[in-house]
């Protein structure tokens, strides 16, 4: 990556997963990136605050700005999509090939991991650690939701000789989609012991040096 290329801002708050998946790829393009740590309510460097809904009306993190090109972009998913059009110029990261199948193959387990995986831990953790009161009945539904799509993951990983969750060689946007999400599994309190092959996934991404650096480089971020 050109080293004439100006640092993108990603904007992010400590937890949550989602700019990590950011940061990894950012880390894994050696693209320069700064972070900005923003806090939740509305105060004035809150998420729900002026300054950063004129940035993402949603009020959510990540939010990515690119000074090399003025774009913008909210949503995981668009911000990841928008680095890979862009800067995986080898196409390192996106889908396994250019036919059809492939693209849609790396889209499906995108939109699995937005619209089952996440929102299913998501809820784990709020009826585990947020929600006022206790409500057995709806933590057991998403615990059990969680460990529904963690089989799918394992079925993924079972098909296929490869360490990651798309065949071939090196790890994808995929894997980067779903490792924050999994990752949390133990804050969630949620055991992999039926689920070998997502555990040993897990560690293989992990262990990887990009995803390690975006770990350490978002906590270290500049708060606003």
């Amino acid at each position: 990556m050109s080293s004439n290329l100006k640092p993108l801002v990603l904007h992010a708050h400590g937890s949550g997963p989602n700019p990590y998946k950011i940061a990894s790829l950012l880390s894994l393009l050696h693209i320069p990136y700064e972070v900005k740590l923003w806090q939740f309510g509305d105060a004035p460097n809150g998420v729900k605050g002026p300054e950063f809904l004129h940035i993402n009306p949603n009020g959510r993190v990540p939010a990515l700005e690119d000074p090399n090109t003025g774009v913008v972009s909210w949503e995981s998913g668009a911000c990841m999509n928008y680095l890979l059009r862009v800067y995986d110029t080898k196409n390192q990261f996106g889908p396994r090939g250019d036919s059809e199948q492939a693209r849609v193959d790396f889209d499906k387990w995108i939109f699995f991991l937005v619209s089952s995986l996440g929102p299913m831990m998501g809820q784990v953790n709020w009826f585990r650690h947020y929600h006022a009161s206790k409500n057995e009945d709806a933590l057991k539904r998403y615990e059990e939701q969680a460990y529904r799509t963690f089989g799918v993951l394992e079925g993924q990983l079972k098909s296929h000789e490869g360490q990651f969750i798309l065949p071939g060689n090196g790890v994808s946007g995929v894997d980067l989609h779903f490792y924050p999400w999994v990752y949390q599994h133990g804050y969630a309190q949620l055991k992999l012991d039926e689920y070998p092959e997502v555990a040993k996934w897990l560690g293989v991404v992990g262990g990887l040096e990009g995803v390690k650096d975006a770990y350490k480089k978002i906590p270290e971020g500049k708060e606003i």
